[in-house]
């Protein structure tokens, strides 16, 4: 999977360092919404709880705003990767949140806790009960799991079907795809991503699946933070 340039930019994207953080801060999510607009590709310090910490920032300065949760590697190649990927999606002045491993669990917690977002998507991860209930989700949420993957509970087939059916109890438009044949941290689809996945024991390589997951994600985000 070819990097996108970082040209032409469509929305802002906002990498979060300390996506960690925003289960224990009290009102976590909302305070983390809010932040500086810069142009082009920088660093900036984004307050929360508090505490000011960096988040890595893509996009034109007037477009609108998506989130994107890291995995529990950080802000990383590959994460900064998807970034410039999903900053090419043509949206209106809304708030999406994205999120991979630790970050689609915190991507689908936000769709719960944060009244101002309007879409979600998520990929292998979900939320503990302790921190939120997808059946009271209150915004879109698309989701994506890979058919192979071992986190049980968190990221397996039967997370991702019981996903599923909270989120057809809350009432909101929402996708759950299980992708055959592929474990956890399927969209690392870099040649260093797939590297790490395999020192890592994942051993299934299927661009296909990433590629597909991508236009799913384009369709979902265009839709719903489109006019």
């Amino acid at each position: 999977m070819a990097n996108v340039e970082a040209t032409e930019r469509n929305s802002v994207v906002y990498l979060c360092v300390m996506a960690d953080k925003l289960s224990t801060c009290a009102g976590g999510f909302k305070s983390y919404m809010w932040f500086y607009l810069y142009k082009n590709v920088l660093h900036s310090d984004v307050q929360a709880c508090l505490q000011t910490f960096d988040a890595y920032v893509v996009g034109k300065e007037d477009a609108p705003g998506i989130v994107v949760l890291q995995e529990w590697w950080g802000v990383d190649f590959e994460i900064k990767n998807h970034a410039l990927r999903i900053s090419q999606i043509n949206a209106n002045f809304k708030v999406g949140v994205t999120g991979y491993c630790m970050g689609g669990a915190l991507a689908i917690a936000s769709s719960v806790l944060i009244p101002e977002v309007d879409a979600v998507v998520a990929f292998y991860g979900v939320p503990s009960p302790e921190l939120a209930d997808p059946s009271t989700a209150k915004a879109p949420v698309q989701a994506h799991f890979g058919e192979l993957d071992s986190f049980v509970g968190f990221a397996d087939i039967t997370a991702a079907k019981s996903l599923e059916e909270k989120l057809k109890l809350s009432g909101v438009p929402s996708e759950v795809h299980i992708y055959t044949g592929v474990g956890h941290a399927f969209m690392n689809a870099s040649p260093d991503g797939v590297k790490r996945r395999k020192e890592m024991g994942i051993n299934d390589e299927n661009e296909d699946a990433a590629e597909l997951a991508w236009s799913r994600f384009s369709s979902w985000m265009s839709r719903y933070l489109s006019p």
